[in-house]
């Protein structure tokens, strides 16, 4: 067992009291800078749209797209794109610009229609007890 863990096959598992505090500074170093709190934020806010899907899937017991999805992913999409550009990553720029269209085209559609048209975009009846 030794000689894989001296061989390199193996990584070491433990870490001292200084490693952890070395990575949480290099963390908190990399969260100040503001471009990366616009790429964590926008990152943050396009995920939120798949919780927001879960939900109202679980609420109509059947797969639907909510009312606010389209909203979110635009607005994720634009911070990752304003993100990835000021850094220059052209695979991240192109992974967020590209489906910025149709993001924005359904949000247009939703907004210029305001009846909700799906069953889990409804209001949700009062339960009594």
């Amino acid at each position: 067992m030794s000689l894989l863990i001296t061989s390199g096959a193996l990584p070491v598992l433990a870490f001292s009291t200084a490693d952890i505090f070395v990575k949480a500074h290099k963390l908190l170093e990399y969260s100040r800078n503001p471009w990366n709190a616009v790429g964590l934020f926008g990152s943050f806010v396009f995920s939120i749209r798949f919780v927001l899907q879960w939900i109202a899937s679980e609420r109509a017991k059947q797969s639907i797209i909510p009312f606010g999805f389209w909203e979110v992913s635009v607005l994720g999409s634009l911070l990752l794109s304003i993100h990835f550009v000021h850094f220059g990553d052209l695979p991240g720029c192109l992974g967020s610009l590209l489906p910025l269209p149709i993001y924005a085209r359904n949000a247009w559609f939703r907004a210029r229609h305001k009846t909700p048209k799906q069953f889990g975009n409804a209001p949700q009846p009062v339960e009594s007890r």
